[in-house]
């Protein structure tokens, strides 16, 4: 359940994106609380990876606002709403597999807290500080066992896993997770679930998924996207029910 008492962690309204005469997102308003796994679902086409690009910073909107704990990042760029506290991961695993688990999450830590200046005779391989917090996100996702493995080893799933927990070297008040049960079997996506489940404590989770099964169990709210505009926002209950969605996403016709 979301938080009481606390303003949405992202408040989006009226964010737009042309690419010439297309449409690609028209008019989104999206709120995401912490406390919440907030599930972005639509065909193919409808719009969610532009959503998503855009409230990283990786694409830029034509027109409306984003807000971050009360303060506009519309036109901030990626890596400022990075250090802002937006995270996120990739529908292709964007890993480095030469590196171990560890260094991977360390890199991240130490890119988001940036360089010293007045510390530049220290190795950074020894910055206690993106050490303590690679340990603990390696921790939360489920990868302390493994944090002196190549990260090129590891299983599909824990590839994926190491992904979010790259995100959490970052310290993210929000976290965008793009596609991240891609590919998984049945145990791979039952780990991911409920680390998800457990990162929603703290933080405003975002996730683009395709697997409905998935989504409606782990989802708190769920918006439905279909050529680019939102046609629907709920909970999974008032989703599963509504005409709109079950015609246009679902591809149920009612029958009298």
């Amino acid at each position: 359940m979301t938080e009481a008492g606390m303003i949405p962690k992202m408040s989006v309204r009226g964010l737009t994106r042309h690419f010439g005469g297309l449409v690609a997102v028209n008019q989104v308003d999206i709120d995401l609380h912490a406390g919440e796994v907030h599930a972005v679902i639509g065909t193919n086409g409808a719009g969610k990876s532009t959503l998503i690009n855009m409230l990283s910073g990786e694409i830029a909107a034509s027109s409306g606002s984003i807000l971050l704990e009360g303060g506009d990042v519309t036109q901030m760029p990626q890596p400022r709403r990075a250090k802002a506290g937006i995270g996120r991961s990739y529908q292709r695993t964007t890993i480095f597999p030469e590196f171990t688990v560890l260094e991977n999450c360390r890199l991240t830590a130490q890119a988001q807290a940036g360089a010293r200046p007045w510390r530049i005779w220290e190795s950074a391989q020894h910055c206690a500080a993106s050490l303590e917090r690679a340990h603990t996100a390696l921790a939360r996702a489920g990868l302390a066992p493994h944090a002196q493995r190549l990260a090129g080893s590891l299983s599909h799933g824990a590839k994926r896993q190491l992904e979010v927990a790259m995100c959490l070297a970052t310290e993210p008040q929000v976290l965008l997770l793009d596609e991240p049960l891609a590919g998984m079997g049945a145990e791979e996506t039952e780990r991911m679930l409920e680390l998800l489940q457990e990162l929603k404590t703290g933080h405003a989770v975002l996730l683009v998924e395709h697997d409905m099964d998935a989504v409606f169990r782990i989802a708190d709210r769920i918006t439905v996207m279909v050529n680019g505009s939102v046609v629907a926002t709920g909970t999974p209950e008032q989703i599963r029910v509504d005409p709109l969605v079950r015609s246009a996403y679902l591809g149920e016709e009612e029958h009298a």
